[in-house]
């Protein structure tokens, strides 16, 4: 237990903070129970530590950093850990990846309803289901989702170009002043298809020249590791899901032939809408539906997208830059907007904005004469009226 202790202290001491992620400042650590989910690779650990070191600046004894994954746990209860820490008079318990505890929503809910004084934050994968099962955290937890690197946080954690962050509304009906505003600072097209590439996860600064590599092995932990530890799958399912998503990696954008892909990989077709639904909770996969309300994994998706661009990008290093395009402008827009399939156009955002994507000869022929209709148009700096360029919907968080 002692070592535990020590390697909480290490690790907060050691997290700089030079830079820090859009949730940062949303987390109240005065909060009894929050949760954070988020792909790995996403920073959810860092996110923890950051918080962790604000408050241990004050009470550096009030703080303990737990990794449930460490071996004591093999053999040693969650709950009793945390009762010792509320009687040496611990206050804030950050558990770092709990899906790896096989009881994790039961101890938290049991310390939760023990020990009021703790204030709990943990992180788990982006599968993670709070809702499911006896120990229902969902009233009890504010949840979170951390997701990738912005454009614009790309530019700060590497270049240290800070730049504000701009809201849809402000987008939309002012985007030729935030365009000059930015573009007085930066040329973002420096920048911008190196981010495609490889800026969404934040250990690009570790990885360097190996982190299309490295991306790739961190979605192979995905898919063996994380997905079985939450549902329970097989191996043989893990074996299907890495060619599911082979298959479609290079053809995404992609409308969905249920029937094909089931046959390809040697599934039924239910199996096949779950493997999907899968993989779009551990944001590899981006399950497009007409349906604003949420996704049903038992009708088919409209249409199928990589997650980011950099996921395209360690599974295929050739990619159609339009296929790019609609990835970066889906996966930004999802953040913080409702982005649903529209009948005309590529995305309807929030029930009530189309978007058309393209380049900067895109003209407004599919989307005239329809209501709060926009292009997104990529390798344009400057927009006019109601065609915005693409690369600005990065700075959205």
């Amino acid at each position: 237990m002692e070592e535990l202790f020590s390697i909480s202290r290490k690790k907060i001491n050691e997290v700089p903070l030079t830079f820090s992620r859009y949730l940062f400042r949303k987390i109240d650590v005065q909060r009894q129970l929050i949760g954070i989910k988020g792909a790995r690779g996403s920073g959810k650990t860092t996110l923890l530590l950051q918080l962790l070191k604000i408050i241990s600046e004050k009470s550096p004894e009030d703080v303990l950093y737990l990794s449930l994954d460490n071996l004591y746990f093999s053999n040693n209860s969650l709950f009793d850990l945390a009762g010792y820490f509320y009687k040496i008079g611990g206050k804030y318990l950050y558990l770092d990846e709990v899906h790896k505890y096989k009881n994790w929503a039961q101890e938290i809910k049991n310390i939760y309803d023990s020990y009021s004084d703790i204030h709990i934050v943990f992180t788990g994968s982006s599968a993670l289901e709070i809702d499911k099962g006896m120990y229902d955290l969902s009233r009890r937890a504010l949840m979170f989702t951390l997701y990738g690197l912005s454009f614009r946080e790309f530019l700060s954690l590497k270049y240290q170009i800070i730049l504000p962050v701009f809201s849809l509304n402000e987008v939309m009906n002012n985007h030729i002043a935030i365009a000059k505003q930015i573009l007085d600072k930066i040329k973002p097209f420096k920048y911008f298809y190196e981010y495609l590439s490889e800026g969404y996860y934040p250990f690009f600064v570790v990885e360097k020249e190996y982190y299309l590599q490295q991306l790739q092995q961190t979605i192979n932990m995905v898919i063996e590791t994380d997905l079985p530890a939450i549902y329970n799958i097989e191996y043989s399912s893990t074996l299907k899901l890495k060619k599911l998503l082979y298959l479609i990696g290079g053809i995404v954008p992609y409308i969905p032939n249920i029937k094909k892909l089931s046959e390809q990989i040697g599934t039924t077709r239910d199996t096949l809408l779950r493997y999907l639904h899968l993989l779009h909770n551990a944001h590899i996969v981006r399950w497009l539906s007409s349906n604003a309300s949420g996704i049903n994994f038992m009708n088919k998706p409209e249409k199928l997208y990589l997650q980011n661009t950099n996921i395209a990008y360690s599974l295929r290093r050739n990619m159609n830059i339009g296929n790019l395009r609609e990835t970066f402008f889906l996966n930004q827009l999802s953040v913080n907007h409702i982005v649903t399939y529209p009948q005309k156009g590529d995305f309807m955002i929030d029930e009530k904005y189309l978007f058309e994507i393209g380049g900067k000869n895109k003209s407004n022929k599919q989307i005239s004469r329809i209501k709060n209709a926009y292009i997104a148009a990529d390798e344009i700096e400057y927009g006019f009226n109601n065609k915005i360029p693409l690369w600005i919907f990065g700075f959205l968080y």
